[in-house]
């Protein structure tokens, strides 16, 4: 999945603050799929099963491709020359802003799960009503991006409840990953400032709004996994204002060796 950079019909009637925020955000949600596609990609030949572990290997390309169109955008909105690349591997861990969720570590395919269902529950409801901004590019992302993260949200719900209503290992190892990564989650839809900006200029999704289907949908799996959803957990921030765990230096160790050792280096 990859959008064409096109130059946004109204980008040039944006406030310079209006630009900057756009510009945080955009940067924010590309950086969110980049680390969840490479964390995906270390399952890759280590999956349970072959269907599995090319169903993870999918899910890894799907963000990747949504990460492309981001990046890119992202460049363009701050017009400094920077391309996608230079934002992908050219800068530290602090200037990242991915919620803390995403780079937490793979852990068991229980774990990984989890992880993704939490993930995809906000990403695609996010996506349903980002594809209506007024922004076009944003939009054209949203549009494109939604249909594969309808996918995703389907596979993880799933086997959520495969895990959750299955046998007492698998119960136990997703009852562990729960009680490890729930506390995640509640950052997905705690916006920033720049987040908050945007949502009362209308140019994002208001995350309070979008809440009620998220919850109906984690107590519908919740469920049917027969799980109960847990409660009273106090919640971690900081990610997206670039306040990291120790996980995202190591995983930019790897994910930027390439391009620091051989700068500009094309395949």
């Amino acid at each position: 999945m990859q959008v064409a950079p096109s130059e946004t019909p109204a980008l040039n009637n944006y406030s310079p603050e209006v630009r900057q925020q756009l510009f945080a955000y955009v940067l924010q949600l590309a950086d969110t799929s980049l680390i969840l596609g490479h964390r995906l990609s270390e399952w890759c030949g280590h999956g349970p099963i072959l269907e599995q572990d090319l169903a993870m290997a999918n899910i890894a390309l799907d963000l990747l491709g949504e990460t492309r169109s981001l990046f890119q955008y992202a460049a363009e909105l701050e017009g400094q020359g920077r391309t996608e690349d230079d934002l992908a591997f050219l800068r530290l861990a602090t200037e990242y802003r991915n919620p803390l969720l995403v780079e937490q570590p793979n852990g068991d395919f229980a774990a990984t799960i989890v992880r993704q269902f939490l993930f995809d529950t906000f990403h695609y409801h996010c996506l349903v009503e980002l594809h209506k901004s007024p922004d076009a590019q944003l939009a054209a992302i949203a549009e494109k991006a939604v249909k594969e993260a309808a996918y995703h949200l389907k596979w993880s719900s799933e086997w959520m409840i495969r895990l959750g209503d299955g046998t007492a290992e698998s119960r136990q190892r997703l009852d562990k990953a729960l009680a490890t990564l729930w506390r995640y989650s509640g950052e997905l839809t705690t916006p920033t400032a720049t987040e908050q900006a945007l949502q009362a200029a209308g140019i994002i999704p208001d995350y309070a709004a979008l809440r009620p289907a998220m919850d109906a949908h984690v107590a519908h799996v919740f469920g049917e996994a027969t799980v109960p959803v847990p409660q009273g957990v106090f919640m971690m921030t900081g990610g997206k204002e670039g306040r990291h765990s120790e996980h995202l230096g190591y995983i930019l160790a790897e994910l930027q060796y390439m391009q620091r050792t051989y700068p500009g280096l094309k395949w």
